[in-house]
């Protein structure tokens, strides 16, 4: 533990004394979490002069965990924009020696190797100790701090871009952070680039392939408290694997936890005193229980995708669908499609069972405007429909790529669920919970499963014969961890919808009898289901612009860019417009797929006709995007 006469006098010395007091190793300084509060502290990487070049590209390759704060020349002791009266050879509590990429020793200072440090280049990397005073000032317990000792660092699965030797994972730093202390954590590291930013994760230490907390690599185990979530920053000790990863034969770091304190501010104390542009100011959302799973994206774009979930709630046909809403099921439900590799839609609600199809024309271009926009992002995409439907549905899917309004034909699939264990074979390779094939699945006006066993239209007819068991996926989906799900509806019957069930019972005709009794993680309500689906287009193309939400999503790896040129052009032409949603309901149309409120057979959804009240609400959610290019 610290010393007395440490803790009592840090507060009044100067930084260059600070650091004198470090040099004389006689205060019981294990490692400088908490000390300096309000200035920068850095990491230290030492390499022979040869290895300096490409040292430097792999810190500008990754400068989430290597902030490059100074480069030294060769031989050089001080660091003039850092530090006044510096010495790096005896500025550190401890140094850890390598030869050949192995650690070979802890020691308290470097003069000893003077002479081979002559040939040698010393880099300053920004720290995550740095923010600390800022956090709490905010009223952000510091746990590692409160409990004496080092903060925690783990290595990491994911792998750092490469630059010819330096080849290695990334280092993490955790800190347990009480729940609603995430947006102004979240807040305050952002505006600290030069601290390693913004957390890369927040929550399932798994993600990272970190497989037990209280084991770290470096550093100490540190405690949650009740309420706490694991945050997780990148840190500078990426360098202390980077020097192993190059093997050389002499190189020498700080020892993990003990920095080099330097005289300059910390950026943290003069941006939490500022209010953030709405562009620059991260919130956090939680997208997952099971596993724990936290998501950011800057407040601008929150507020535009909210304004979308308004644009769709627009209840036309006076339904009284306003009584279902839950506020953020779009914008949670697009955080967790936007971290997805691979999604399952479905949809399909035979509601006409006196026609032959008895498909409506709600749900299958909301359904495709989907999958369009998820292609264009790279995802994998599939639909599972009712197999009596299979046929029709693959001919609408040809028609569909023919006359642009989908890029490339989604696979089609079919569920009948002949066994009990058909849900999960079909949800996971080979049966087994922790290999899923898919990540999300998405249920857009699909027949939901009502309490008593039945399913039914909004008039409370059972359509159970016409409706294949793809509840079940979402049920079983519920029970292994990493598969999140959305509901979208209009009306409570449809698939998902059960999250909002008692709502359902109490405001919607029939509701006692029709609601869905299957629950999705989020249930997104719409005027029109198909507007669902049109504006989870619109909120994932948002998502993929804001450069805070991106950073999280890839947590911090590589250079920061914007999207390419063709790129965004292929995110914008997966959009839903005027044209496109027009041509795919002329081709349900076209294969005899009716209005679902008349049962006309013509250009119209719910009754209402495509123009104006489709055409228009497209035009709202386009116009509302085209704010944030």
């Amino acid at each position: 533990a610290r010393s007395v006469e440490m803790s009592k006098c840090q507060s009044v010395m100067s930084l260059s004394a600070l650091r004198a007091l470090i040099r004389k190793k006689t205060h019981g300084i294990e490692n400088t979490s908490g000390l300096a509060a309000g200035y920068q502290q850095a990491n230290v990487v030492i390499l022979h002069k040869s290895l300096a070049d490409g040292f430097e590209a792999f810190c500008h390759a990754n400068p989430s965990p290597l902030p490059l704060l100074y480069r030294s020349q060769p031989g050089e002791w001080g660091c003039p924009p850092l530090a006044a009266d510096a010495d790096i050879r005896v500025d550190c509590p401890q140094y850890c020696v390598f030869k050949d990429g192995l650690l070979v020793s802890r020691v308290s200072s470097l003069m000893s190797y003077s002479g081979q440090l002559q040939d040698m280049v010393t880099f300053y990397l920004g720290c995550s100790f740095s923010f600390e005073r800022t956090m709490r000032e905010a009223g952000v317990p510091v746990r590692n701090v409160e409990q004496n000792c080092n903060v925690s660092m783990f290595r990491t699965s994911l792998q750092c871009r490469g630059v010819g030797q330096f080849q290695c994972p990334m280092v993490v730093t955790m800190r347990p952070i009480p729940e609603e202390k995430l947006d102004i954590v979240a807040q305050i590291t952002h505006l600290t680039p030069l601290a390693h930013g913004g957390p890369i994760h927040i929550g399932d230490p798994a993600v990272l392939g970190i497989q037990d907390v209280s084991r770290p690599e470096y550093g100490d185990p540190v405690a949650l408290g009740p309420g706490d979530v694991p945050a997780f920053w990148a840190c500078g000790v990426t360098g202390v694997e980077a020097v192993q990863s190059c093997k050389p034969s002499l190189a020498f770091t700080h020892s993990p936890g003990c920095m080099f304190l330097t005289d300059r501010e910390d950026s943290s104390v003069s941006a939490s005193t500022s209010t953030p542009e709405p562009d620059q100011c991260p919130l956090t959302f939680s997208i997952s229980q099971q596993p724990l799973h936290f998501s950011v994206a800057s407040k601008a774009v929150v507020q535009s995708i909210r304004d979308l979930e308004k644009i769709i709630g627009e209840d036309p046909g006076e339904r009284g669908i306003r009584a279902l809403f839950v506020q953020d099921e779009l914008l949670r439900s697009c955080l967790s499609l936007s971290h997805s590799s691979s999604v399952l839609i479905t949809t399909g609600f035979p509601t006409h069972y006196t026609h032959n199809p008895p498909e409506e024309t709600d749900g299958p271009p909301g359904a495709i405007a989907i999958a369009a926009t998820l292609q264009a992002l790279q995802k994998e995409v599939a639909i599972v429909t009712d197999h009596r439907a299979l046929e029709m549905n693959q001919r609408i899917m040809e028609d569909a790529v023919k006359k642009g309004v989908i890029k490339t034909a989604v696979p089609l699939l079919s569920y009948q669920g002949n066994s009990p264990d058909s849900a999960l074979y079909f949800l996971c390779h080979d049966g087994d919970h922790k290999k899923p094939r898919f990540d999300h699945l998405v249920a857009i006006e699909r027949s939901g499963r009502a309490s008593d066993g039945n399913y039914y239209n909004m008039r409370g007819v059972n359509i159970k014969h016409l409706v294949d068991p793809i509840d079940d996926l979402f049920t079983t989906a519920s029970t292994i961890p990493g598969i999140s799900t959305t509901g979208i509806g209009d009306g409570g019957n449809e698939l998902g919808m059960g999250k909002v069930k008692e709502a359902v019972r109490e405001h919607m005709p029939n509701g006692s009898l029709i609601a869905c009794d299957v629950a999705a993680d989020f249930a997104i309500t719409a005027g029109v289901s198909n507007w669902g689906g049109y504006g989870m287009a619109c909120a994932l193309y948002i998502l993929s612009l804001c450069p805070i939400h991106q950073r999280y999503l890839h947590k911090g790896l590589g250079q920061p860019h914007p999207p390419t040129q063709d790129q965004h052009q292929a995110w914008a032409a997966s959009l839903p417009s005027v044209a496109k949603e027009e041509e795919m309901l002329s081709i349900l149309v076209q294969h005899g797929v009716r209005s679902g409120k008349t049962g006309t057979l013509g250009m119209e959804v719910d009754g209402l006709t495509f123009h104006p009240t489709h055409s228009d609400l497209i035009i709202k959610l386009r116009d509302r995007i085209s704010q944030r290019k």
